[in-house]
């Protein structure tokens, strides 16, 4: 068991707050000559599980063609700044106490990589240990928390013009940008991390990624996502509990990433849990989209906030991989 505390978590938002049907009509502006049956694609808007996302960018901006080397420079600047504000929340004063950072964040490219901007922004020891992660996408959310933790994500600036494809229009009304971080010491007085667990499913690249293209990243995920949480999720959880010699049936909570309403379905299927289980869950996606690595934090901060039950609760996402990520976690 790991047997370290949560103590401090902070999030941020970019300031441009942006209903659903502004993005559906940005998107419809772009695609509208160039996609056969564009108005059957444009439904994926109206379900209403999604009400406004937070972009770093006016509507008006992704509506033109931007090179890559533009939109990365969009990604460096805007992740160095949410990331900092949200780190300075969760740090609450204590930056000389941080000895290690790890810093999540797919999409976008940065080297020095974006910790090594964040000690310096934040004022943090030039000694302090530094671990980037790169390229696990939703999953990192779960899989990073130690010490200082910060993930944030720039998904608007991944949203291709000149990509046609079924992925790009949905991505387009789902994805939206953020950042967390997370605090985490061993005299802390937050809830305790007892423990990891990761799974990689071997030949499953195609659900989920990027594509590199000239004009940037290009997403790439599959539909059956729900299907394969269905499938595959039961026994993650069963063999996560056996490495903490723990029982199912003691689980009391799901802190899950909302990565899709279908997806959050899946979960309250496979698990068995209530549905008022997710209410936070879904929450977070109607007011801010799939943040990636981002989301399950603003769900972790909301569960701590207002939720009492005690006993152990599993953080959980799935990722790029394809893999899925565990965290075990008790307040008490």
């Amino acid at each position: 068991m790991i047997n370290v505390r949560i103590d401090g978590i902070g999030t941020a938002s970019p300031e441009y707050i942006v209903d659903q049907e502004i993005v559906r009509a940005t998107v419809e502006r772009v695609f509208g000559e160039s996609v056969q049956d564009l108005s059957r694609l444009l439904h994926v808007f109206e379900h209403g599980h999604i009400q406004t996302r937070r972009f770093v960018r006016p509507p008006e901006w992704y509506a033109t063609e931007h090179g890559f080397a533009e939109s990365n420079a969009v990604y460096a600047e805007s992740a160095v700044r949410l990331a900092t504000e949200a780190a300075r929340v969760a740090l609450a004063g204590r930056e000389k106490e941080v000895v290690g950072i790890v810093v999540a964040s797919t999409t976008g490219i940065m080297t020095p990589s974006l910790d090594a901007a964040l000690i310096q922004t934040l004022g943090l020891s030039l000694h302090t240990k530094r671990l980037p992660i790169f390229g696990l996408g939703c999953a990192a959310g779960v899989a990073g928390l130690a010490r200082l933790f910060v993930a944030v994500e720039i998904c608007s600036v991944t949203f291709q013009q000149s990509d046609t494809s079924k992925s790009n229009i949905v991505g387009s009304s789902i994805f939206g940008d953020g950042a967390a971080a997370v605090c985490v010491s061993s005299n802390g007085t937050g809830p305790t991390i007892l423990g990891g667990y990761s799974t990689l499913f071997p030949d499953t690249e195609d659900i989920m990624g990027w594509d590199v293209a000239d004009t940037g990243l290009r997403v790439r995920f599959s539909r059956d996502i729900p299907s394969f949480v269905r499938q595959h999720l039961p026994t993650v959880l069963d063999d996560a509990c056996a490495s903490w010699s723990i029982a199912r049936n003691e689980i009391t909570s799901i802190i899950a990433h909302p990565g899709g309403a279908k997806v959050l379905d899946a979960y309250a299927e496979a698990t068995g849990m209530p549905p008022s289980t997710f209410t936070i869950a879904r929450n977070i996606l109607r007011d801010y989209g799939n943040m990636s690595s981002v989301s399950v934090l603003f769900v972790l901060n909301e569960f701590l906030n207002t939720t009492n039950t005690p006993g152990y609760a599993i953080m959980s996402a799935l990722g790029p991989g394809f893999s899925a990520e565990q965290l075990l976690i008790t307040s008490y």
